[in-house]
């Protein structure tokens, strides 16, 4: 409530040991609920002893005092707990979390009204549940882009991000931005080979074909191996349409899987490149290269045929 650390293993751990040592002598669960704290804080409590102190308080008036509080109504032991509970919703902080990220807000909102109107484990299963579901999303559609050279330097980044970056003619770059496993698999290529459909279609009308497609891992943490046989498919598919694909500064746990499963030995070493610079080079040296053979064989071609 202050911005204090608090570990929540240890806490756990207490709970733990207290419930154990409870069960022999048929205690009730420990447990730390939300309305305890919110009383504590209140109250001016600032550090553990006042817990100590209220099991001494809670002692004596279970042996003492318990006839006399027998006709409290159940509504004013609620209006304490609920008094308490109002102090510490901050407003302004769901406001921000509405503006920042709705999902987040409707989290927040299911957990706060499962809680409210139906039972703490039903507001807890609900947000857990929904955060679950949003971490099932992230990881298996996980965040690609084409990458285009920003003007007068040597960066690449987004071009939906950034609009004036220059897209580099018949080299296509995406840049990878999660694992690569099992559950993203079928996303990721299925991305890939859209964003390859989406650029033929374009250079189709310009007549720019492309010829390489560069796959930025520098921001693969980890890849499994039906990771590595999606490569290889993506690999196997732009083969027949005359597309080289290469990959772009794997981390180092990445390499070393892509070396022992023998992916590197497949796609050769030279389709292996240490910046996206690097790899623009190369691949524009192979146009350039590929460019003059098909200019000089037109040239052979035409002085054959006039001679014959």
């Amino acid at each position: 409530m202050k911005n204090d650390q608090i570990d929540g293993n240890k806490e756990m751990i207490a709970f733990g040991l207290m419930n154990i040592v409870g069960s022999f002598t048929s205690c009730y669960l420990t447990t730390g609920p939300f309305s305890k704290s919110a009383v504590n804080f209140n109250a001016g409590c600032r550090t553990a002893m006042s817990n100590i102190v209220m099991a001494l308080c809670m002692m004596l008036t279970l042996l003492f005092l318990a006839p006399l509080f027998s006709y409290t109504p159940l509504v004013a032991l609620s209006a304490i707990i609920m008094s308490a509970m109002l102090g510490l919703i901050d407003y302004e902080e769901a406001y921000r979390l509405f503006k920042v990220d709705k999902f987040d807000f409707c989290i927040c909102m299911a957990a706060f009204l499962g809680v409210a109107f139906i039972s703490m484990d039903i507001g807890l299963m609900l947000s857990v549940g929904m955060s679950i579901v949003r971490a099932l999303l992230y990881v298996a559609r996980p965040a690609t882009c084409k990458l285009g050279n920003i003007p007068n330097s040597t960066l690449y980044r987004d071009v939906e991000q950034y609009p004036s970056s220059m897209e580099v003619h018949g080299i296509l770059i995406l840049q990878l931005g999660s694992p690569i496993y099992f559950a993203n698999c079928t996303y990721i290529k299925e991305r890939i080979l859209r964003w390859i459909r989406e650029e033929q279609a374009i250079t189709d009308s310009k007549g720019n074909e492309v010829e390489h497609l560069l796959l930025d891992l520098s921001g693969v943490t980890c890849i499994d191996m039906t990771g590595i046989e999606t490569l290889l498919e993506i690999r196997r598919t732009m083969e027949p349409r005359g597309i080289k694909v290469g990959i772009i500064n794997p981390r180092r746990e990445v390499m070393e899987k892509l070396i022992v499963s023998n992916f590197i030995e497949k796609i050769g070493k030279e389709s292996v490149f240490l910046s996206v610079e690097e790899a623009i080079e190369t691949c524009q040296f192979s146009l350039d290269v590929s460019k003059s053979k098909n200019e000089l064989s037109s040239v052979n071609s035409s002085v054959t045929s006039e001679g014959a």
